[in-house]
């Protein structure tokens, strides 16, 4: 933790070393040797947190680093990794975004909530940008003016989960942007209620008001995927996408693959009727007699065939 984790990584991954080791790690192993851990001892504990996959899944991430470090350290023998061959849990990746009817009743609830006052105008303003953006949370949440590019409509994020990062803004995330207002002595865009700091607890509003508009099990993340449904459904392509959201391979827009059809299903729906209904009106346009004649000739051509 203080010779990797501490200089090596960012604040929010060290938070998740740290619960690892701690809740985890640390009391599975208690003094034993590092040397002496063996693949059963790693598959016990895996075993041990079958009721939590996913934090199984970081934690043995967590181990093997630790494992690959005792060997470059010199506490292990190396390619002893007694990880490599445990088998992770299955990850099932949710894409959930927002239909037009659930978008409809969030901006209701999103509207009502800043007339009202019910909840902060920095927390409403947030989920707005995060819907408009694409962005993900912490870079929403910790947003400096600073780092707001008013003439060129652009966010310059010197840190995110890919590095460095520029955010082009449409108007309409732009006009949230600007018609917040400024405090004072406070750096941040998403005010919090301490001076100078920025609103760490997003949470409690967003479970009110997702309530409150019926979309229950949604989670601020799915407005990311929303806004990358809605890039697919105006016909824009993975690659784009890809590079609005700050993806820095193509496999992780990938994910989206199956959404760039549905552009496609109404595009083919718009022709087949359209064909369909020419078809039609040709038919309505014979008389009985001229269509029984028609059948008739294409019976007989067809014996001939």
């Amino acid at each position: 933790m203080k010779q990797h984790v501490a200089t090596r990584c960012k604040p929010s991954t060290q938070g998740e070393y740290r619960r690892s080791v701690e809740l985890f790690i640390d009391p599975f192993f208690g003094n034993q040797r590092v040397r002496s851990v063996q693949p059963a001892d790693v598959a016990e504990l895996v075993g041990a947190m079958a009721h939590i996959p996913y934090q199984s899944n970081r934690t043995l991430g967590v181990l093997s680093k630790m494992m690959n470090l005792a060997e470059i350290w010199g506490m292990r023998d190396r390619h002893t990794n007694p990880c490599e061959l445990i088998e992770r849990y299955p990850e099932h990746k949710r894409e959930r975004f927002l239909s037009g009817k659930e978008l409809q009743r969030l901006g209701t609830v999103l509207a009502k909530a800043e007339a009202e006052q019910t909840e902060s105008r920095y927390a409403v303003a947030a989920f707005r940008l995060l819907l408009l953006t694409g962005c993900r949370l912490s870079e929403i949440q910790k947003l400096e003016w600073r780092h707001v590019d008013t003439e060129s409509g652009e966010l310059h994020l010197p840190d995110s989960k890919t590095g460095a990062k520029t955010v082009h803004l449409g108007k309409s995330a732009f006009d949230v942007l600007r018609d917040l207002p400024r405090v004072a002595e406070n750096p941040y865009v998403i005010v919090g209620k301490r001076e100078a700091s920025y609103l760490t607890d997003l949470q409690h509003p967003w479970r009110r008001m997702r309530a409150a508009a019926g979309l229950e099990g949604v989670r601020i993340h799915d407005l990311r995927h929303t806004f990358a449904s809605g890039g697919l459904a105006v016909g824009e392509g993975l690659s784009m996408i890809g590079k609005l959201l700050g993806h820095t391979q193509i496999q992780t827009t990938a994910r989206y693959a199956h959404l760039a059809s549905d552009p496609m299903k109404a595009a083919a729906n718009k022709i087949s009727d359209r064909l369909a209904s020419a078809l039609s009106s040709a038919l309505e346009d014979l008389s009985p007699k001229e269509l029984v004649s028609e059948q008739l000739a294409e019976s007989a051509s067809a014996q001939f065939r």
